[in-house]
């Protein structure tokens, strides 16, 4: 598996990263170390998390938003991604094979909550430094200057060794840019956009300014968090298959079901046939693909979906790039 760097530090990623979201939300702690496993022996050591990422979380997100009290998640852990990846690397003795990129949740970029949260992330994790540490989500009522100020300082006390952030606009890239330069903080070296076929407005509004500031670009949701399988009915939103991300998180519903994305999902279905490769690697080598992409994050609930994702980054897809990209 290739490994690039991640911006100007002197961190390493796999090119493909596995995706830890579904970790006691959608699958359970087995599966979760089976899929850990093939991923290490396969080259992918780049495991991204967040202390959002919990069974429990993804419950009182659907109660508060929906009014639902049905269990549909495998644990009600709160933060139990972060957890499970924690008794992997302490059952296998795996933590100094794998970089380990986790989140403070989006809107709490002060400092005493940066500095509480990553305490709480590292002690769930069960090691002493963090790989990449990432603002989830832009917080819109702290100054920047706040935020990586104690960021630097965290970088500083060695608890995490480089920085960035997740869902930030073009505007709010520059801002921190500035707010860095300006003051001699670390800046972001690492973006995480929504990037896929269905929603790939990061490449105007996000892949400009990091490449041209040498910035990685790792996206999440190069299947649109399932939507590019093809699983789903148009105009059918009552009937969403039990287990899947959007039955776990409905808030997704709202994102993908458009006629667009449909379209989209019609087009790749028709070009999965014609090639005889399946739809869900078609919509993975696009992301893969992009030579701005430092590294496409792989969501999984087995093996084998680490394996399609695999065969996607290997696939060559030339000039259907450019008339997939045209579908939109």
């Amino acid at each position: 598996m290739d490994r690039k760097k991640v911006g100007k530090s002197d961190v390493e990623i796999s090119a493909i990263g596995l995706g830890t979201t579904t970790f006691g939300r959608e699958i359970g702690e087995e599966t979760a170390f089976q899929i850990m496993d093939y991923a290490l022996e396969n080259g992918i050591t780049f495991f991204d998390t967040a202390e959002a990422y919990g069974g429990g979380q993804a419950f009182e997100n659907r109660k508060n938003a929906y009014g639902t009290t049905d269990i549909r998640e495998k644990s009600m852990e709160m933060s139990s991604s972060e957890l499970i990846i924690g008794r992997w690397m302490k059952s296998r003795g795996t933590r100094k094979d794998v970089e380990i990129c986790t989140k403070i949740s989006g809107g709490r970029g002060k400092a005493e909550e940066i500095r509480s949260s990553i305490d709480a992330s590292l002690k769930r994790l069960g090691t002493d430094y963090i790989d990449i540490y990432k603002i989830h989500a832009p917080d819109v009522n702290t100054p920047i200057s706040e935020t990586l100020s104690e960021l630097t300082n965290q970088v500083n006390l060695g608890k995490t060794r480089t920085i960035g952030g997740s869902n930030y606009n073009e505007f709010q890239i520059s801002e921190m840019i500035d707010s860095a330069k300006s003051n001699r903080y670390k800046r972001f070296e690492i973006m995480q956009p929504n990037y896929s076929l269905a929603v790939p407005d990061a490449e105007i509004d996000v892949f400009p300014i990091c490449t041209k500031e040498e910035i990685a670009i790792t996206p999440y949701s190069p299947l649109g968090a399932g939507f590019l399988t093809g699983k789903y009915i148009r105009g059918d939103r009552e009937s969403i298959p039990k287990g899947t991300r959007m039955d776990v998180a409905p808030g997704h519903i709202d994102i993908y079901f458009n006629d667009r994305s449909f379209n989209i999902v019609d087009k790749l279905k028709l070009k999965s046939e014609e090639l005889g490769v399946p739809i869900t690697q078609l919509a993975m080598a696009w992301v893969m693909s992009n030579k701005y992409v430092t590294a496409a994050l792989a969501g999984a609930k087995s093996p084998d979906h680490l394996k399609n994702a695999i065969s996607a980054y290997n696939l060559k897809l030339g000039d259907l790039r450019d008339e997939m990209s045209s579908w939109g």
